[in-house]
């Protein structure tokens, strides 16, 4: 009876660890994707927006080239901090835990995702509703990223010109809506353009999903009746 006992235990012990690598997996895979993903959706548009001006309009080469160079900081110092991150994580557990991941991105940084994302090409109008306040490291970054991979794949896919942001901050939850303007003959019917678009690979919104519904709370993303693309979420805070 010991025996059977301490080798039930020993094999649940061993689900729990697998079950843990792939949880941890799945968030490196997120935070890697939401951090860089959005930098390089700019650094392609403008890289491909100074190829095409670069004999003609050398003010705006420049200005495209500045853009990169700053992008490219950017996402180098992300990604030495993810990597810090991993490094500084107990490789002798048992049970796998998550590496201390320092949140790199709240919703005071979207006025600034705002302003990149205009360099490319793609003008974000940004509104707030309700009294704004502090909200749990996780929503912050979760609500941050969510803005940030849905004006990644308004930058990348839609061929849009204009997108709208909006924050609502709600007693108990905070909402997020991102609309743009996009041509919806980039999508097939019935299905986001996100996924059907060269390079998109739907793991932006496969991602998001995933970070809403660890938070236990909605998302939504569809094509909207009278054009463009909507991506909503609501977020317990």
């Amino acid at each position: 009876m010991y025996r059977k006992r301490r080798e039930y235990l020993e094999a649940l012990h061993e689900q729990r660890a697998a079950r843990a690598v792939v949880t941890e997996r799945l968030r490196i895979a997120r935070e890697l994707h939401d951090s860089v993903a959005h930098s390089i959706g700019i650094i392609t548009v403008l890289s491909g927006a100074a190829a095409r001006v670069v004999e003609t309009k050398p003010e705006q080469t420049r200005q495209a080239l500045t853009g990169i160079e700053t992008t490219s900081r950017q996402t180098l110092l992300e990604l030495q901090r993810m990597l810090g991150a991993l490094r500084r994580a107990e490789p002798d557990d048992a049970m796998p835990q998550a590496a201390p991941l320092t949140p790199a991105g709240s919703l005071a940084d979207v006025p600034q995702l705002a302003e990149r994302t205009a360099d490319a090409g793609v003008r974000v109008h940004v509104t707030w509703r309700g009294e704004q306040r502090p909200l749990p490291p996780e929503i912050e970054l979760s609500a941050f990223r969510i803005i940030q991979e849905s004006v990644t794949n308004v930058v990348r896919h839609s061929g849009a010109r204009t997108c709208r942001v909006a924050v609502g901050y709600e007693p108990q939850a905070v909402t997020i809506e991102v609309v743009d303007d996009g041509d919806d003959a980039l999508g097939a019917p019935g299905r986001p353009r996100h996924w059907t678009t060269p390079g998109g690979s739907g793991f932006g919104l496969l991602g998001m999903r995933e970070r809403v519904t660890l938070l236990s709370g909605q998302f939504s993303a569809d094509q909207r009746p009278e054009g463009g693309f909507r991506v909503t979420a609501r977020l317990p805070a």
